[in-house]
């Protein structure tokens, strides 16, 4: 009897198993076909969200906007600038916006556009999934700091060429100190990239 109690027993533990890997396998089938069916999407998205913010940072007519190709940004920690655009006018260079992603809080990604001598055309969240409430409010275009801007809003038209520091020369917000670092951390990161390429096609100011 005992003999036959640890058969079935075993038999058991086989089944359940091999229900297991069934429900797995079909789970990981069902997350492929979410993301063959999402992915394309949520990039056509994210194509949009960058050409509207293109247009915003640079509203003069007759420019036109192009993928950079020609520069590899080094990865730094955990950061990575995902892609440098260019603003031209006849051709020629007069600014640029860097895709920057990393952690915050949790994390973020965000596309800053500069003007060739380093003035700050504009910032906007891609992304960013800190705390509801808190490091949210780094995105929240409801919430202001004390100077009444927006905590995005407050580096358009400030210099790049020192960087950014919180309390120095911008305004961490109030308990979500992290996420205000961090975020300026990104900005740094992306405006020293385009201080390089504008660099390496001389067109640095």
């Amino acid at each position: 009897m005992a003999e036959v109690a640890k058969k079935e027993n075993a038999w058991s533990m086989i089944k359940l198993g091999l229900v297991l890997c069934a429900y797995a396998v079909v789970a990981c089938t069902l997350l492929a076909l979410v993301n063959n069916f999402t992915a394309p999407k949520i990039a056509d998205n994210q194509a949009k969200k960058v050409s509207a913010a293109m247009q915003e940072f640079f509203p003069d007519a007759g420019l036109t906007f192009e993928t950079v190709n020609d520069y590899k940004a080094p990865v730094v920690g955990a950061i990575t600038v995902d892609e440098i655009y260019v603003a031209k006018k006849d051709g020629k260079i007069v600014g640029g916006a860097a895709q920057v992603t990393g952690p915050t809080y949790d994390q973020g990604s965000i596309l800053i556009g500069m003007k060739t001598d380093g003035n700050v055309t504009g910032l906007k969240f891609l992304k960013l999934t800190d705390s509801p409430g808190f490091g949210l409010k780094a995105n929240d275009s409801t919430f202001k700091l004390p100077n009444g801007k927006t905590f995005y809003g407050q580096f358009e038209g400030k210099n790049a060429k020192d960087g950014f520091t919180a309390g120095k020369n911008f305004d961490a917000i109030s308990g979500a100190t992290i996420t205000s670092v961090a975020v300026s951390s990104l900005i740094n990161e992306g405006t020293k990239n385009l201080f390089d390429y504008f660099k390496q096609k001389g067109v640095e100011k």
